[in-house]
């Protein structure tokens, strides 16, 4: 059975949503801080990218918690219709990350006065970004073996369907199973 994936993309899965709620609670206090206009904060200061980031990392840790949901299901059930749905949803997220990621750098290129708290949030969305291209990676791992865990080419033989005239769910019917082709 495919364990190796599941072992590591299990625990990394758990940590990236640690680290996408406290994302959320750093933005959404940032953000409010900047919509009230008090950036004058000792703990928050910013500069002209600060909005469009605190935006973007709110997205990001939305999108990125229920990117998170998806992936709890597919560790769960760990076959390939539920890495579909994990999958994409994980690219999504990694793919808003990346974009927050990307206004973290212009923020501190840019530099001025940021608190600890805008700091801590860059540090924790550029951590993000590479924490979720190797989850996103470990999830596409069974492509290349089945030691991995589920691929895109699982024999179809493993799912059977229920031919039979009786329901299974009641004793004393006959049902036969047959594979699907």
């Amino acid at each position: 059975m495919a364990t190796v994936g599941r072992n590591v993309a299990g625990p990394l899965l758990f940590l990236n949503l640690v680290m996408y709620l406290i994302v959320l609670g750093f933005a959404s206090w940032c953000l409010n801080r900047f919509i009230n206009g008090q950036t004058h904060h000792p703990s928050f200061g910013g500069n002209g990218a600060t909005f469009f980031f605190l935006t973007f990392a709110i997205l990001a840790s939305v999108l990125g918690v229920a990117s998170k949901l998806a992936g709890a299901n597919h560790i769960r059930a760990w076959r390939s219709d539920s890495l579909a749905s994990a999958a994409t949803s994980s690219l999504v997220a990694w793919a808003v990350t990346a974009l927050a990621m990307g206004l973290a750098c212009k923020e501190i290129n840019i530099g001025g006065y940021r608190g600890w708290r805008l700091r801590v949030l860059e540090a924790f969305i550029i951590i993000l970004t590479f924490t979720q291209l190797f989850y996103l990676l470990l999830l596409h791992a069974g492509v290349f073996s089945s030691s991995y865990g589920p691929g895109y080419r699982d024999n179809p033989e493993s799912y059977a369907v229920n031919v039979g005239g009786g329901d299974p769910a009641i004793k004393g019917t006959a049902t036969t199973t047959r594979s699907v082709v």
